[in-house]
């Protein structure tokens, strides 16, 4: 499974691009003018690419690369850039995703894939809290581990382009299982993403 080969669907993109010539007509602009005679097509095919997420199984990315493995102590992949479509406005929130498990002694995963996993949650329209949620999950669910945490920190366009217009802000969440329920385990982890 290869999250960089994408081919839209023509038929998808066809449809899209018929309702975003009707809403560009209806905020007055001409879709046939010379710059915009092509915005509903190409509008078309980057919804589906920045929505691929959906047609994507993370748990198969995971297990695409299980290695039989002893290892019993925090592995850490940190500053993972992404980006992602927020569900209330259909504007885009980015930033990165700083994930840690701790294998159970019997396998470990290929580092890429983690940060694949990401990829397709935030693929796809999205509330940061949620995207946190299943990545941790997903790990949780595939590998059992002896405890996930997944820390995300983004900045959202919907509160920098509108609303409250407030540029620096930033929104982290966290959630984790298992070994991370513990104060100590979760210090160590946070301590080393910020080193």
């Amino acid at each position: 499974m290869n999250l960089q080969a994408f081919t839209e669907n023509t038929d998808t993109t066809k449809a899209i691009a018929e309702h975003i010539s009707a809403i560009l007509t209806i905020l007055g602009e001409d879709v046939h003018r010379q710059g915009l005679e092509r915005t509903p097509e190409r509008v078309g095919k980057a919804f589906q690419y920045l929505t691929k997420g959906y047609n994507e199984d993370p748990d198969a990315i995971l297990k695409s690369a299980l290695f039989e493995s002893n290892y019993r102590h925090m592995v850490i992949v940190k500053d993972i850039d992404f980006y992602s479509l927020c569900e209330h406005h259909i504007l885009p929130f980015f930033g990165k995703v700083h994930i840690a498990y701790i294998p159970n002694g019997k396998q470990v995963t290929g580092l890429s894939k983690i940060a694949r996993v990401v990829d397709v949650y935030a693929r796809r329209l999205q509330i940061q809290e949620r995207m946190t949620t299943q990545i941790k999950d997903c790990i949780q669910r595939t590998l059992d581990p002896l405890g996930v945490m997944v820390v995300v920190e983004a900045e959202h366009l919907c509160m920098k382009m509108r609303g409250t217009e407030k540029q620096n802000s930033i929104t982290t969440t966290s959630d984790f299982t298992g070994a991370f329920t513990r104060p100590e385990t979760r210090e160590e982890f946070l301590r080393l993403i910020r080193a």
